[in-house]
């Protein structure tokens, strides 16, 4: 399996993949940092161009996204396919998923701790950090970034490439809608139009962009 990041996240996600499957052979992408050693706590090599993806990926074609942000893991996802990747989930054994019309999609990331419900829909890309929630008949789109600690209610909707920041809340019935930023604390009571940031208690849009 292919980690996509070797910093920060992805050393988090680390640690869920080998929670998942102690056997599970890790390999960590970055083709920009210039200070990470030859293996990662001595163990663990790392694909360092972009170049050498194809190679990599005719033998094990796994990845998943070690890396916060939202338009970011949509362009590196991209880039991972064109190279003959395929895009895998991951789900730690330490987080609640609900059983009834619940999907997630491809490539997600729910990590220690997040709790999903029932009835929710959760777009191909997303992460939902540690200690996060999702309760009933929520739909949230793709490429979503939910920090730690996030509690979305029941009924919300959520567009694309939207992201949460840490400790935020949405209230029930609340649409937000593509490319939404949502400051840490803050909590939002209405509904959100495109490419706005919100921030406070209640949320109240700083920036709109075109």
């Amino acid at each position: 399996m292919l980690i996509i990041g070797a910093k920060g996240f992805a050393k988090e996600l680390l640690e869920e993949l080998i929670r998942m499957d102690p056997a599970c052979p890790v390999t960590f992408f970055d083709n920009l940092s210039t200070d990470l050693p030859d293996l990662l706590y001595k163990k663990y090599s790392v694909v360092r161009s972009i170049d050498a993806l194809a190679a990599f990926f005719a033998a094990d074609p796994g990845f998943v996204l070690g890396i916060g942000g939202t338009s970011i893991r949509k362009d590196l996802c991209d880039i991972m396919l064109k190279n003959g990747g395929v895009l895998k989930h991951v789900i730690s054994p330490y987080a609640k998923v609900g059983h009834f019309d619940t999907v997630v999609g491809d490539g997600c990331t729910i990590m220690t701790g997040a709790v999903i419900t029932n009835n929710i829909k959760l777009g191909r890309g997303c992460l939902v950090n540690v200690n996060s929630s999702i309760a009933h008949d929520c739909n949230i789109g793709e490429f979503c970034d939910l920090a730690p600690g996030v509690a979305i209610a029941g009924n919300v909707t959520i567009g694309n490439y939207c992201a949460l920041g840490i400790g935020s809340v949405v209230l029930p019935g609340t649409t937000l809608g593509n490319n939404v930023i949502v400051g840490a604390g803050a909590v939002v009571t209405k509904d959100v139009p495109d490419n706005t940031t919100v921030v406070g208690i209640p949320a109240r849009p700083i920036t709109t962009k075109k």
